[in-house]
């Protein structure tokens, strides 16, 4: 109960006013969305984690009990030199994946912010149809593309550019080409999110600002880089955040590949090789904990210095 005093001007008197303050604050209004997110993500993680230190196969569903085995299956995969392998290359092709998409990404953002209206809106459209093509549909085209034998792009480089050497040249065969082929489909999935993330925050820089700054002398390089870009630092922290977990965990792209004739043991990233470890959960489990600290550890500075701009 809180109580506030006011005096009335003229006679003196004052008047008493009693208010009642709600018994749930603000974090109680958290707790059903907290409730929700420890049962939906909570009990999955502690249960991975779990059953990480475990020896847990297909005789464990059916009921047989498990049996403890500690740091063994964290032991067995940090010691195959193929694991670490895995590991550098996702880490190499989250980062190149999220470089090239905030670059592109941003670049779409500008674009959308000089081009006038008409203009403007085919470009939305565009990347809404990129974005909202479900991912299945969209590998099927680019399986086409890329075909070996019917493919559009190999007919453009050997009819067009006249690079005879490409006429029927297999894309997904070799590593090098392969990735090249799933950044290419990753990045084109990715871009729609960061240019209409990153417009959204170029359409909330002041005009007063940018006239103010261009009265002054600025060149339009200057007011981009010294007066934009710090605006739209919170935004661009937050959507290179959510790029470098969601390129680190990609799978279905690479699986998808993988299952057009790649061959697995030197396309596999994280994701495809958690699933690899269907039948051993225990070893799943330990890689996937795994995958979550690495993601933390990319992560983490991106995370303080948010942290840092809320405090200030």
């Amino acid at each position: 109960m809180a109580v506030t005093t006011l005096e009335v001007p003229g006679d003196g008197t004052t008047t008493t006013l009693r208010r009642r303050r709600p018994k749930l604050g603000v974090y109680g209004l958290l707790v059903p969305a907290s409730i929700l997110m420890a049962v939906a993500l909570g009990y999955p993680l502690v249960r991975q984690f779990v059953i990480s230190f475990q020896e847990y196969g297909l005789r464990q569903q059916f009921g047989q009990p498990a049996e403890w085995v500690g740091l063994q299956n964290y032991v067995d995969l940090l010691t195959d030199p193929y694991v670490w392998t895995v590991i550098a290359r996702s880490i190499a092709f989250c980062l190149v994946n999220a470089a090239v998409t905030m670059v592109i990404g941003i670049a779409f953002a500008v674009l959308m912010n000089r081009v006038g209206k008409a203009a403007r809106m085919t470009l939305q459209v565009s990347l809404l149809l990129a974005w909202g093509t479900p991912v299945l549909a969209s590998m099927t085209v680019w399986q086409w593309l890329f075909d070996s034998q019917y493919g559009a792009i190999n007919w453009v480089l050997s009819n067009v550019l006249g690079l005879e050497g490409m006429a029927h040249h297999s894309w997904i065969i070799q590593p090098l080409s392969f990735y090249f082929v799933a950044t290419v489909i990753v990045v084109w999935m990715s871009v729609p999110f960061v240019a209409f993330s990153v417009y959204a925050g170029l359409l909330q820089v002041p005009e007063e600002t940018m006239e103010a700054a261009q009265l002054d002398g600025a060149s339009a390089r200057q007011r981009f880089w010294n007066i934009t870009m710090p605006m739209v630092r919170p935004v661009l922290s937050v959507v290179l955040l959510l790029q470098v977990i969601w390129d680190l965990k990609v799978f279905t792209q690479i699986y998808v590949l993988q299952r057009a004739g790649a061959p697995t043991r030197d396309t596999n990233l994280l994701g495809t090789l958690i699933y690899s470890y269907a039948k051993e959960f225990s070893t799943a489990g330990a890689l996937a904990t795994i995958m979550l600290v690495i993601t933390l550890a990319l992560t983490g500075f991106y995370i303080r210095q948010m942290l840092k701009e809320d405090e200030l």
